[in-house]
């Protein structure tokens, strides 16, 4: 999966496309066996579809993926108000235009959470959910501050701009190590680079997080009837790895089958520092529910 923020060159030009849907023109990559079980893959703030390079290879054999640039990142157009309600709505609409019902929602950080808001709001009925490190309940540390800390610096058009030339005099590892908690390869410091340094991807990650709400996430958690898969990195600096076990605790108490998983060693990053066991262990879930032979 090859990745420029600069846009000379698409991704992947086999994966792919750019597709319009509510509005939105998307960047999205399919890949997979057409008469496979459909799996969305959803990142988080901030990254793009990179952030699977390792590890949609590996499911693409037993999946077919579509993996989606959210509103704002990549090469994906901006929503004008990408709160949880609007960013699952579009998604939503998107799968519509490709014709395509998941069976399984995989989501990183905020992007576990919009795959609690698509299952939640009935905008799509998958038959169960994996949750990466999911941004499912208010930080510690930050609550209720952390949408408004964001919105504070998005107002600020300039931000998006100071941001990005700042980090160009910082160390990339540092920062992700320090951010994150995780160990990344040379490749994957690098398309963060790229990241990070572009304006309109950082204004995009900004409106994202300025628009969150996570009490609105919080409240998804007891609308959740299919299983879910937790995994979360016990190194996680983002996240608080207690997150996933009191999200598992939550959803058992509403009746619904969860499954959660701390991996030690790894941080906020996980499914990028180690893919293979990822990949195992969503394959090992969709077997036991009857997806996969």
């Amino acid at each position: 999966m090859r990745w420029d923020i600069d846009g000379r060159h698409v991704p992947n030009k086999e994966w792919s496309q750019f597709v319009t849907a509510g509005g939105v023109k998307y960047h999205v990559q399919i890949t997979g066996p057409e008469d496979a079980p459909v799996l969305l893959l959803i990142h988080g703030t901030g990254a793009t579809t990179h952030s699977f390079a390792g590890l949609a290879p590996l499911l693409a054999p037993h999946f077919r993926l579509v993996i989606p640039d959210l509103p704002g990142h990549g090469f994906t157009q901006k929503l004008y108000s990408p709160d949880p309600d609007n960013v699952a709505n579009s998604l939503a609409a998107l799968l519509a235009e490709l014709g395509m019902q998941p069976a399984l929602i995989l989501g990183h950080s905020v992007g576990a959470a919009i795959a609690f808001m698509l299952a939640a709001g009935g905008h799509l009925q998958p038959q169960a959910i994996v949750s990466l490190g999911g941004a499912l309940l208010p930080f510690e540390g930050m609550g209720k501050a952390y949408p408004s800390l964001a919105k504070a610096l998005f107002v600020n058009p300039f931000m998006p701009s100071i941001f990005s030339f700042t980090t160009r005099f910082q160390s990339m590892p540092d920062l992700l190590k320090r951010w994150t908690g995780s160990h990344s390869s040379r490749e994957q410091v690098a398309y963060y680079e790229r990241l990070f340094r572009n304006p309109g991807h950082t204004g995009g990650a900004l409106s994202l997080m300025a628009h969150w709400d996570l009490d609105t996430i919080e409240r998804s958690i007891a609308h959740i009837k299919c299983p879910v898969l937790l995994l979360h990195g016990e190194r996680d600096k983002t996240v608080p790895p207690s997150t996933s076990h009191i999200v598992a605790q939550r959803l058992a108490h509403h009746g619904t089958r969860a499954e959660h998983h701390g991996l030690p060693g790894l941080g906020h990053l996980a499914h990028e520092e180690a893919p293979e066991r990822h990949a195992q262990m969503v394959a090992d879930f969709a077997r036991k529910l009857g997806m996969l032979a």
